[in-house]
């Protein structure tokens, strides 16, 4: 009967999505998904090149060549993008 199970809970352990790797900063492709899933903001990989250059994007590092984003810092800049919660469309969304 173990040897039965083992293969199935061997099976059921491989559906499960694998835990969040926590890394201090992610490279740019890691950031435009990163934003999508924790902060509901699409903004392509593109984009975030475009701003790297001209400005008004998330704030990164740079290791050589390699753009880092810290994640507490994309997490600062998609709250304050977002702004303030509203409960009608008569309000602007800003304080």
């Amino acid at each position: 009967m173990a040897d039965v199970q083992e293969p199935l809970a061997r099976g059921l352990a491989e559906l499960c999505p694998p835990p969040k790797v926590s890394k201090p900063r992610l490279r740019r492709w890691e950031a435009s998904r990163y934003l999508l899933n924790e902060h509901g903001i699409e903004m392509a990989i593109a984009t975030l090149a475009k701003l790297a250059c001209l400005g008004g994007g998330p704030p990164f590092q740079k290791a050589g060549r390699v753009p880092l984003y810290p994640v507490d810092l994309l997490d600062e800049w998609a709250l304050a993008r977002l702004g303030r919660v509203i409960r009608s469309t008569s309000e602007d969304g800003h304080a």
